[in-house]
């Protein structure tokens, strides 16, 4: 049965996700660096890539709060809490980013928050180690898309190139802590299903 006082906090983590600015305890990658000059192209894409980052900070959120609601052991669901903590992080990061980059977040962020998060708890109900073993995907997923957005970045836009750098390394740590706690591997028709929903959100919030 799923705690009251935990779904209370969720629903509140969401609202606060989707409707307050994201605050980062760590200082903010490539914040010293200078902005260099980008054309009206390049500051577009760069903008829509970061966008493309933010909505998946904001799935993260959503994925990690479904799970930790429905996880039974507390080890588990003090993995799945840090890993959110971080990504609250990545979302600052993002924002700002966007921000001065002149560009927007997602107008569908409140649908892919609410997917996300049914998909979570859904995937913490069928045991830890199943949670954790998506968790461990979803991050290996993650790291290689940022790697796809590093090599499609303007090569000038170093203060983007920080925080993607940063988030990669994070996901990486994140997806170890997983399969430390006991992931277990997922069958390739979910890791295969995984990458076609991320695709079709990656493409969307592109442009949306």
């Amino acid at each position: 049965m799923i705690d009251l006082d935990r779904l209370i906090i969720a629903f509140d983590n969401g609202l606060h996700t989707l409707l307050a600015p994201a605050h980062s305890a760590r200082p903010v990658p490539g914040d010293g660096i200078a902005d260099t000059a980008l054309n009206a192209s390049e500051r577009e894409l760069a903008a829509a890539l970061m966008r493309v980052n933010h909505c998946g900070e904001i799935c993260a959120q959503a994925l990690y709060q479904g799970q930790s609601l429905t996880a039974r052991n507390p080890a588990a669901r003090a993995a799945l809490e840090q890993a959110a903590a971080e990504e609250t992080d990545h979302l600052a990061w993002t924002a700002q980013r966007i921000g001065e980059l002149g560009g927007r977040v997602s107008l569908l962020n409140p649908l892919w928050y609410a997917g996300s998060f049914a998909l979570g708890a859904a995937a913490g109900l069928l045991g830890d180690k199943w949670s954790l073993g998506f968790l461990a995907e979803t991050e290996r997923q993650v790291e290689g898309h940022l790697e796809g957005h590093l090599d499609r970045l303007p090569p000038q836009d170093a203060k983007s190139r920080a925080i993607i750098d940063q988030m990669k390394a994070d996901e990486a740590r994140h997806a170890r802590a997983a399969l430390e706690h006991g992931a277990a591997e997922l069958p390739e028709p979910v890791r295969s299903v995984m990458k076609l929903g991320s695709r079709a959100m990656t493409r969307t919030a592109f442009w949306i």
